[in-house]
């Protein structure tokens, strides 16, 4: 169930909402109706509020202090967004799409009265999701830490040829791989580019990683799954591939140099998704992927 009782009239939901998605407007008014009307209170980031022509709106980093759950208004890279916006939130996040359901949404915004009864009566349970912490090592310069809910990538930059990495695990040589990239994704990514890109569907509670190579060269470099306390280190082979593209969760883009080293592991806090009673990860693989029995 949730994380404990809270009385309904001081729940206080945190809403952020993607201003750039169709719908998003009429979805917040709507929600913030439903859940006035069980008595909870809500508090808007800066950037709703501006959406919704108010003032008063708080930083979303600062949700932590202020709100007991947070309500994501888009879709699953808007929930991805929210990782990063809402920093060490360690309390349930929902996603309510605006449109059809995704894999890290909690409902649809058609379902905007279920979604409020459940929050307000705690009729929820509470799914909780490794985070990856990659720090990029440049000589002469301070390390970068990057925290992803997917997948960390290093692709091919602007060469059109494939590209050389050598990955490491807990010090020790795993390959150097020559294809156009590799991803390296938690259980929650395995749904997201690691499946584009021919890896596994790994059910979002196990405790591991997956290493999965975009286009390689050779057709036995397969995805690999390993123990999620496993240390990751990637780093570019050869001097001629040029510039490679880093990139955390589909944002947070730079340029990977020869000589620079990505240290990838498990990151210490996780992010707390929150799921409606009757639905699972396995239904969303059905009604996503458009399973059907025989």
């Amino acid at each position: 169930m949730g994380d404990g009782p809270i009385a309904c009239e001081t729940l206080k939901i945190g809403i952020l909402a993607n201003p750039h998605k169709s719908g998003a407007l009429r979805t917040l008014k709507a929600l913030r109706e439903v859940l006035e009307q069980r008595g909870c209170s809500c508090v808007l980031d800066e950037e709703t509020a501006a959406l919704a022509g108010e003032s008063g709106g708080i930083p979303a980093a600062e949700f932590s202090d202020n709100v007991d759950v947070a309500a994501v208004l888009g879709g699953d890279g808007t929930m991805l967004n929210a990782v990063l916006r809402l920093g060490d939130f360690a309390k349930p996040v929902a996603g309510i799409n605006i449109g059809t359901l995704g894999f890290l949404t909690t409902c649809t915004d058609g379902e905007l009265d279920a979604f409020a009864a459940a929050v307000a009566e705690n009729r929820f349970a509470t799914s909780v999701r490794t985070l990856l912490e990659a720090t990029v090592y440049r000589a002469g310069k301070d390390p970068e830490v990057f925290i992803a809910l997917n997948e960390i990538t290093v692709a091919r930059g602007d060469v059109g040829r494939l590209v050389s990495l050598t990955a490491k695990v807990n010090g020790q040589l795993l390959n150097q791989y020559r294809a156009d990239g590799l991803i390296v994704a938690t259980p929650t990514g395995s749904t997201a580019y690691s499946l584009s890109a021919g890896g596994p569907l790994i059910d979002p509670s196990s405790a591991v990683f997956v290493i999965t190579p975009i286009c390689p060269h050779s057709l036995s470099q397969r995805s690999l799954v390993m123990a999620d306390d496993s240390v990751i280190e990637l780093s570019p082979v050869n001097p001629d591939d040029g510039p490679m593209l880093f990139t955390v969760d589909g944002r947070d883009n730079t340029h990977i140099q020869p000589g620079d080293c990505i240290e990838v592991r498990k990151a210490k806090r996780t992010f707390r998704l929150l799921r409606l009673e009757g639905t699972t990860f396995y239904e969303a693989l059905r009604q996503k992927l458009r399973w059907q029995g025989l």
